[in-house]
């Protein structure tokens, strides 16, 4: 078989300068480590408010909760997405005020709703009796976005089952929260996270539709539909730009509710961030498993625990860039714990040069997101995967 040489396409994802200013940031810090370019998540708020000027945007916290992201979000009139009242009282301290915030888990404690209500926190989501009881009780006149059940074929990382109900049982949450002083302010879904399939927006709004006017005639007016993340960030699988997500969006919409349609909120995180972050990690080792065997193993010091939790199942596949050269050989990716299931990519070989040696660095680009707030503390006694913004 003819040998390939190495290329990987850098500037798919980030500029020669930029790539620079990585580089020179980590030459004296011990790896693994995420750099988060701020400027790059101003630069993707930006995009989202000119592609969607129809849209009030919420940061979901949980993609990357540094202080440093949440406060220049803030800076640029961002709102926020909250999953936990320990995000709520991270916001409130960094100065968000709470009718900036909502409370989008329809999994809470009692107490902390109570908590988030005696904070000033005045919209919760919620997808079920239980849930709805503990709102009704514990934050009185607040209004609540109800959460419905969707499919998330397309999906990279799909959300549904957990999540949401059937149309017909939220239907009869929205009765019970109107008749128990309740404000039924609209409607959420989430198609999935890195959605491929636009379509999908498409069939979820349909749904929005039915239940607007079902409830219109019990004489409730639902005024805002939430259409939850999913809009891609640049991994290894190609996706649509966000301006095709944007402008099919807004068809979907007037096509269903025409040019007077409800207010619409979007919980963006992966595609706000993930594209500004790097990992830097090293090589431990390189190793066969049997002297005939054809793949060697590439041992990083980052693995599914440390970070990279999103590589289960293979389902997100980080673009990882090697400064070497030659001819490209497959391998297997695997972390450093003592954990057999900390494989990383064995199904999908990724390629490398020959030339790869241990204790060289590689550069995991997209990883701004679901990265380093997934890591784990001290699984075999390592640390948390350290932080750094340029």
């Amino acid at each position: 078989m003819r040998k390939v040489q190495y290329e990987f396409p850098l500037s798919e994802f980030t500029s020669e300068a930029d790539f620079k200013k990585v580089k020179e940031f980590s030459e004296d810090k011990e790896t693994p480590f995420l750099v988060v370019d701020l400027s790059k998540v101003e630069k993707m708020y930006d995009e989202l408010v000119r592609n969607m000027p129809y849209v009030k945007i919420h940061y979901a916290v949980k993609a990357n909760p540094m202080d440093e992201i949440i406060s220049v979000l803030r800076d640029k009139g961002s709102n926020f997405d909250a999953a936990t009242v320990y995000e709520i009282d991270q916001l409130l301290r960094l100065g968000v005020a709470p009718e900036r915030i909502s409370y989008g888990n329809t999994i809470k404690k009692e107490k902390d709703i109570a908590y988030a209500y005696q904070k000033g926190i005045r919209m919760f989501a919620t997808d079920s009796q239980s849930d709805l009881h503990k709102i009704i009780k514990n934050a009185p006149g607040s209004r609540v976005f109800f959460r419905l059940l969707t499919e998330s074929d397309g999906a990279d990382w799909p959300l549904s089952r957990k999540f949401g109900a059937h149309p017909d049982v939220i239907y009869e949450l929205i009765l019970e929260a109107h008749e128990n002083g309740l404000e039924p302010y609209g409607l959420s879904f989430h198609v999935g996270s890195q959605q491929r399939d636009i379509g999908q927006w498409d069939n979820a709004l349909s749904k929005c539709k039915y239940l607007f006017e079902a409830v219109s005639l019990q004489g409730i007016k639902l005024k805002m539909i939430n259409l939850g993340g999913g809009f891609p960030a640049k991994y290894m699988s190609p996706a649509n730009e966000l301006e095709t997500y944007a402008h099919e969006i807004l068809r979907f919409i007037q096509e269903d509710f025409g040019e007077e349609h409800p207010e619409i909120i979007i919980e963006p995180g992966r595609s706000l961030v993930a594209d500004a972050g790097v990992i830097v990690t090293e090589i431990i080792m390189i190793s066969k498993k049997a002297k005939l065997n054809q793949y060697h193993w590439v041992y990083l010091d980052i693995g599914k625990f440390g970070g990279l939790i999103e590589t289960l199942d293979e389902c997100i596949k980080y673009p990882i860039y090697s400064e070497s050269e030659g001819c490209e050989e497959e391998v297997i990716l695997a972390g450093p714990t003592c954990d057999s299931m900390d494989i990383l990519y064995e199904d999908h070989k990724y390629v490398f040069p020959e030339s790869l040696h241990e204790n060289e660095r590689l550069y995991i680009f997209t990883t701004g997101a679901y990265t380093q707030s997934y890591s784990s503390i001290a699984f075999n006694g390592l640390p948390p995967l350290k932080a750094y913004v340029i």
